[in-house]
Parts: structure tokens; sequence; C-alpha cells
């Protein structure tokens, strides 16, 4: 089981996928990277795959949480090349693609460093958090959206990974949102006043 940790303080299967849901500014990212730093504290993988913020900050707001070094923490990093920085290289702990739009090598980067943790480190316990998913939407329809989704998820399950992917839900109409929840195991959904709250499948 991973245990999610404070404040939701509950614990899910191997191989969930859970959507996080709320309005701007309700504490989706600061919660996911809280979940993700309490795997790492237990020697469990990380991947950020990241179309919000470039590695150098995710890696920041991880370091805020705890000592990562010499852990096995990677970032797929959707955005520097985007911003003009076109000599950013792949390092073991990062991976480039030119942009959010380009979803088969966000999928094939996130691929790389799954079969690296899982398979040749041997780490069987992974935590990923794919933020986000309204930037997504921003640039591709729902149905290119869907199918990315439908293979990004189900990787995930076969590792026996948990994932984790935030969406703004005010963004988006409700055929949209509903039409998601369906690749999703559970719903954590965040408030403007109040913890977050999780809808999570029984057990």
């Amino acid at each position: 089981m991973y245990d999610l940790g404070p404040p939701l303080d509950v614990t899910v299967e191997p191989g969930s996928n859970l959507l996080l849901s709320g309005p701007a500014l309700t504490g989706k990212e600061r919660l996911a990277f809280d979940i993700l730093a309490t795997g790492v504290r237990n020697g469990e993988g990380a991947i950020v795959v990241s179309n919000t913020d470039g590695a150098k900050r995710v890696f920041e707001k991880l370091d805020e949480r705890i000592d990562y070094a010499d852990r096995p923490v990677a970032v797929v990093d959707c955005v520097t090349r985007q911003q003009g920085v076109s000599e950013a290289r792949d390092e073991a702990q990062v991976r480039y693609t030119s942009s959010p739009v380009d979803m088969t090598g966000v999928g094939i980067k996130f691929s790389e460093l799954l079969e690296e943790f899982y398979e040749r480190q041997a780490i069987e316990r992974n935590r990923v958090f794919l933020d986000s998913l309204s930037t997504l939407l921003m640039y591709s329809d729902l149905q290119t959206v869907f199918r990315f989704l439908h293979v990004f998820t189900g990787r995930v399950q076969s590792v026996d990974g948990l994932g984790l992917y935030a969406i703004d839900s005010t963004a988006h109409d409700d055929k949209t949102m509903n039409t998601l929840k369906q690749l999703f195991d559970g719903v954590i959904e965040t408030h403007e006043d109040g913890e977050p709250t999780a809808n999570l499948p029984d057990r």
C-alpha cells in the first residue's frame, strides 16, 4: 500500500492513479509534493512530469521538503526548451521534451525514467506526479489528452506505482471532467477553505 501521509492519512493500493482536482491556488501542487516526499522518505522513487515549471524549480520544491540527494528522484521537463533554452540536454535526473504539446515525447521520456528506476535500479515502488492536465488541455483537444493519459496511467499501473494528476476543476466543463475521471481510481479534492478530501475506492 502507498501511504499518502498527512493531512489525508490514507493508504491506496499499488497501481492506483488519483486525480487531484480543485480550483486554482487551493494547494493541489503542494499536496502532491508532500505525497512525493512521503514516498522518498521511505526509499521510494519519485518522478515529476512538469509542464508548468522547469526542472530547477521542481527540485527546489522537493528540496523544501526533503534532502533528495542520492535518492531516486527525476523530472520530465516540458517547459525549458519551449522557453528557448535549446541547449538543455538530458541528464541522469532530468529528461527534456520540446514542449507540453509533444505528448509522444513526454511518454517516451517518462517511460525511460520509470524503466531506469523500476528495472535497472530495482526500485519497486514509484510515485509519479503529472502537473498539470489543465496545461495539456490548453494545447490539445480532449480526445488527444484522453488517449495520452490512457497509456500513461496504464504504465503507472503496470509497475504498481502511484500516479497523481493535477487539474484546475474550474477551468473545464463537466463533460471534460467526467470524461477524464473515467481514467482514475479515485479523486482527491482541494478546497478554498479546509483540508483536502479523498474520494477513494473502497478497499
